[in-house]
């Protein structure tokens, strides 16, 4: 087999508009410890506007992540590439990032700038930076309603300034598949320069093809790509990792991002934010959503079309308690969210016997090890016992289950919510497992957050194990 080409993975899920997903300095600071964990190559960061705070976001991300890139774009003048640095120059790898409008409509009627202004501009700023680091940036706006003979002038300019990365964004996100390859082997044949770098691109999702579009891309020479986590405007992160994973061999290509991690932290990270973000998972209806839910009204045949959704596969008589229990919640409110339908169906569904069962646990913290978890359990008679370090306390007591029980369980979705208010706040978390393509899900109620996620993975396992005795 010939040697595989890698795909470096930008996740630029932090740029754009603030407002798209209001998270808090703490919160952005969280995102990209674990977006780090996945391995991708670059994290992409918003410019320094507010100086003092950007300033402090960007160096507490630089000291908070290892082993990646980070991205922070820079105005076209000397001090914004000066001001920049200085706030990432202790980054274990740093890029600094010049993004330019390369369309007529953007260059003369939202910059007030003429192509031969902008050229100019892009590479004497190029050269700024490169007085600070190697790994610089280029990143064409709008790139694929440019003029082809303009696109080709700035980029062989910016390659001749420095520039190790030429990025082309398809903001407009009205290309197809097919057309995607036909602009990217043009300008590949009219600009050689390009086999020198390292040619990335970024896709709007308007037409909903980000992804297949940059599927096409990666077959035409793409090596770059920058993707999103929580947010349905770009590339979905997790979808072009996995197609990667899967399919990338047949065109020459690998990801090193770690893809068995990615369902674990989009799991952490749909919990941390608390539903602020779209989180990604095209191809399956994105129904967990509070905004969207059933009413009082619905019929039962629209229940059960909504369970299927979610992916469950119910028989005749979870079916009917489900049904049952919909009908005595919405008799005292008009309406309930997918979440609070996954609730019901975790309470009612598939009641089985406990095979697993006396459940002990220990969960320590240290701030060289992480957390680490000692679970002790039964099943039936018979005494399991695992130890498992994990990236925080729950991820920890889950996999020392898996230790214990000897088997592994994909983890479709995590959820955690206070249903009683106070230091004593009950808490309830819904685990769904995934095995063998069918899904279970498992309810936990406690004053510990801990235990109550313990309490709703094993309730979803005896399911599974009741299931797999009963076959």
């Amino acid at each position: 087999m010939h040697n595989l080409e890698t795909i470096l993975i930008s996740d630029c899920t932090l740029t754009g508009n603030e407002d798209q997903m209001s998270l808090s300095f703490r919160e952005k600071i969280e995102f990209c410890k674990m977006v780090n964990k996945l391995n991708i190559s670059v994290i992409q960061l918003n410019p320094i506007r507010q100086k003092k705070i950007d300033s402090l976001l960007i160096k507490s991300i630089v000291s908070a992540v290892k082993n990646v890139i980070v991205a922070v774009p820079v105005d076209l003048n000397a001090d914004s590439v000066q001001e920049t640095w200085e706030t990432l120059k202790h980054a274990e790898s740093a890029r600094l990032q010049i993004a330019v409008p390369v369309s007529s409509v953007q260059m003369e009627y939202i910059f007030h700038m003429k192509p031969a202004a902008i050229l100019k501009a892009s590479a004497d700023t190029i050269r700024e930076c490169r007085k600070m680091t190697k790994d610089i940036e280029f990143i064409a706006e709008d790139a694929t309603r440019s003029d082809h003979n303009f696109l080709c002038s700035i980029i062989k300019e910016a390659i001749t300034a420095g520039a190790g990365t030429i990025t082309l964004s398809d903001k407009a996100g009205e290309m197809l598949p097919d057309e995607i390859g036909g602009f990217l082997d043009r300008l590949t044949e009219d600009v050689p320069e390009l086999k020198k770098v390292t040619l990335g691109f970024s896709f709007s999702n308007n037409l909903c093809l980000a992804d297949a579009c940059a599927v096409a891309a990666i077959r035409h020479g793409i090596r770059e790509i920058k993707a999103m986590v929580c947010r349905d405007d770009g590339i979905s992160l997790a979808n072009i990792c996995r197609i990667v994973h899967i399919k990338g061999s047949e065109f020459g290509v690998r990801t090193s991002a770690n893809t068995e991690q990615i369902r674990r932290v989009l799991g952490q990270i749909s919990v941390l934010f608390g539903g602020k973000g779209s989180l990604q998972d095209r191809g399956r209806d994105n129904l967990t959503d509070t905004a969207e839910g059933l009413y009082a009204s619905d019929s039962k045949e629209t229940l059960l079309h909504a369970v299927d959704r979610l992916g469950y596969d119910l028989n005749a008589e979870d079916q009917e308690k489900v049904w049952d229990s919909f009908q005595k919640i919405t008799a005292k409110k008009d309406m309930i969210t997918m979440k609070e339908l996954d609730a019901i169906i975790a309470a009612e569904a598939m009641q089985v016997p406990s095979v697993y069962h006396d459940i002990r646990y220990t969960i320590n913290t240290d701030h060289s090890i992480g957390a680490m978890a000692h679970m002790k359990m039964k099943f039936d008679d018979k005494e399991l016992e695992g130890v498992s370090t994990g990236d925080g306390v729950v991820d920890a007591a889950f996999l020392s289950i898996e230790k214990a029980i000897g088997r592994h369980f994909e983890l479709d979705d995590f959820q955690i919510q206070a249903i009683t208010e106070g230091k004593e706040a009950m808490g309830e978390t819904i685990v769904k497992l995934r095995n063998n393509g069918k899904l279970y899900s498992g309810r936990g109620l406690s004053t510990d957050i801990v235990g109550s996620s313990i309490m709703a993975y094993i309730n979803a396992l005896n399911k599974i194990m009741f299931e797999e005795e009963n076959a």
